[in-house]
């Protein structure tokens, strides 16, 4: 396989809902035509299990799965442990990542491009995990960034996306406000808008969890991988992996993916038990703990849905109540997580999965907003 050696090489972008294209050096962030996130016009090989012995420890390991070629920017993200839970549930800890969270999968890609067209600044919207991890890695490869984020962020997240020297832009309003003020900006010239949700790099550095998981396994999945779904950044990765191993062999089956929303904040799950392709009518905002996935419009649903649907996986709902008890119990075990990477913990710790083998991602360090309810 040739990898990209210059931006000429880069796979291009195209649009899920309509086929318009986009070529790999536009400074286009969405669809032309419907101003729908991109994917990537990129069908890799991975290596066998055999080839990955003594490479380097991150996720750069899999190399042949990625569309940039290792990049002088890592921070050595990825390749984080996975420890029993109970019974047949396992956790991989992704909350032991340079920033604390499982984002840095998809900030080290969009950095690394970003590096490549050499633009004057970069942005990104975020609750603040994405917002940190873009910071960290734009501190990382010298380049100008601001961060939009909703009023209400947590203090201890606003901190650490200022702490690497990034602009915090905080926005009035909800998360939707903030991605509104960033999308304003995205089109002025010289910006590079690293979108965790429209720009498809971000899913193929988020879906090495899947690929860390095969080989950590033995060259196997679980029969479910269950994971938070807000944007569904994680969801949409993981299919992608599952996708690309299963096509070369490498596995047998695929597994069952299963979503997990806040019963506040759940578009997706609503639209889930009605049985629609599309999110249904509106979904207010509303408080919740797990405020990483309270999106009420995710701009990527039709194929969030889809993907959970094609999986034979289902929607799952967890109360503030269960947020609350689960992050208490995995701090018993000596796993201290934020509220929002409990909740698939809160989803299945009662059976949800009915025997099945099952991993969950653990996907944000606890220190970033304290306890639930505390």
């Amino acid at each position: 396989m040739t990898y990209a050696t210059d931006t000429s090489a880069l796979p291009d972008r195209f649009c899920p809902a309509d086929g318009t294209r986009v070529a790999a050096v536009s400074p286009a962030w969405s669809c032309p035509a419907c101003r729908g996130p991109l994917d990537l016009d990129f069908s890799p090989t991975p290596a066998p299990l055999d080839k990955l012995s003594g490479r380097v420890n991150s996720l750069w390991r899999y190399a042949e799965c990625l569309p940039l070629p290792a990049p002088a920017i890592s921070l050595g993200e990825g390749r984080t442990p996975v420890v029993e839970l109970e019974g047949r549930i396992s956790a991989k800890l992704d909350f032991l990542m340079p920033t604390l969270s499982f984002k840095d999968r998809g900030a080290v890609m969009l950095a690394a491009l970003a590096l490549r067209l050499g633009p004057d600044r970069v942005i990104a919207d975020s609750s603040g995990n994405a917002g940190t991890a873009v910071a960290a890695y734009c501190a990382r490869a010298g380049l100008d960034c601001t961060v939009y984020v909703p009023a209400g962020t947590s203090p201890k997240k606003l901190e650490q996306i200022g702490a690497h020297g990034a602009r915090v832009d905080v926005v009035d309003g909800d998360r939707e406000s903030a991605a509104s003020a960033a999308r304003a900006a995205a089109d002025e010239p010289g910006t590079f808008y690293a979108s965790h949700v429209h720009n498809p790099y971000f899913l193929h550095g988020t879906k090495t969890y899947v690929h860390e998981l095969w080989e950590d396994l033995g060259g196997r999945l679980p029969e479910a991988l269950v994971v938070p779904v807000g944007n569904g950044t994680l969801l949409l990765g993981a299919q992608l992996a599952v996708r690309e191993l299963h096509a070369a062999g490498l596995i047998a089956r695929r597994p069952a993916l299963y979503a997990v929303q806040s019963a506040a904040v759940a578009p997706l799950a609503g639209a889930w038990r009605a049985g629609a392709d599309d999110l249904v009518g509106e979904t207010p905002m509303a408080p919740t703990h797990a405020e990483g996935i309270a999106i009420p419009r995710p701009p990527r649903a039709r194929q969030i849905l889809r993907a959970v649907r094609e999986s034979g996986g289902a929607f799952l709902t967890v109360t503030e109540e269960q947020i609350a008890s689960a992050q208490a119990d995995l701090t018993g075990r000596g796993l201290y997580v934020e509220s929002t990477g409990v909740a698939c913990w809160a989803a299945v710790r009662e059976g949800a999965l009915d025997g099945r083998t099952g991993v969950v991602p653990l996907c944000g360090a606890g220190v970033k907003t304290g306890m639930a309810g505390g």
